[in-house]
């Protein structure tokens, strides 16, 4: 399972809306890269930020 689908995973199970630094405490991985991979996923359309700071997959 690459990053960006463990990010994706993440939200799920956590079935609210997340700050990166969660999400990369939740995965392993240094919050910086989970920074990086949300931008990407904001721009597929995949998660969206509910207000600032915090990200949530989209419905």
């Amino acid at each position: 399972m690459d990053t960006k689908e463990q990010i994706l995973k993440s939200f799920e199970q956590a079935g609210k809306p997340m700050r990166p630094g969660d999400i990369a405490k939740m995965i392993n991985v240094e919050s910086k890269v989970v920074s990086k991979y949300i931008k990407e996923l904001k721009k597929e359309g995949k998660i969206y930020s509910p207000k600032r700071c915090y990200y949530d997959i989209q419905k």
